[in-house]
């Protein structure tokens, strides 16, 4: 099915073709919030209000481009939930406990590569899923992001900068716990 024939259909539609739409992306939808907000019941609740939302505003979708208008949706919410989170943290209104889930199961990620990643912002993790695991072009995620291509080129490659960085210094941890133990034991 072409995305741009569902768009249109979406757009004109009803029940029916939001179970299509839910089908097609509700998967990816879901992965890229969990992604970006590190709790996968916060991103099944994101995912159901994007739907909801498409669904009641889809008169006002030219149909064009589905998949980076409901992107956009989700990377709106979860910064909308990420305040939320903030806002509650910081009025001490009850603990706010992330769930830790892997949105990257089926990549098989190690540990260090997840806990790299959760020393990035949710900016700088909704970048690189959106470029990495659903590889999107900057044209596409600057549609989702609201920023230029070539600002989400540079911002990318500094992402990446920094996910390495991250990853070296625990592998330098490591080597000197490694070089600990070694001399502990001699």
């Amino acid at each position: 099915m072409c995305e741009a024939n569902l768009g249109i259909r979406f757009a004109a539609g009803g029940e029916s073709e939001l179970e299509e739409v839910v089908l097609a992306y509700g998967e990816k939808l879901l992965r890229y919030a969990t992604s970006m907000l590190k709790s996968h019941h916060d991103a099944e609740d994101v995912v159901q209000r994007v739907f909801h939302t498409a669904y009641q505003k889809r008169q006002t979708f030219d149909g064009q481009n589905l998949s980076a208008w409901l992107y956009k949706i989700t990377y709106r919410y979860c910064l909308d939930q990420l305040r939320k989170r903030k806002i509650l943290f910081f009025a001490d209104l009850g603990n706010v406990r992330d769930e830790a889930v892997d949105p990257f199961a089926d990549v098989s990620a190690g540990d260090d590569l997840l806990d790299a990643l959760g020393q990035l912002t949710a900016k700088e993790r909704a970048l690189l899923f959106g470029r990495i695991m659903d590889g999107h072009s900057y044209e596409e995620l600057a549609g989702i992001h609201g920023r230029s291509p070539a600002a989400l080129r540079k911002q990318y490659e500094r992402t990446k900068k920094k996910l390495a960085g991250h990853l070296m210094a625990q592998e330098m941890q490591r080597k000197e716990l490694k070089s600990e133990r070694g001399t502990e034991q001699v």
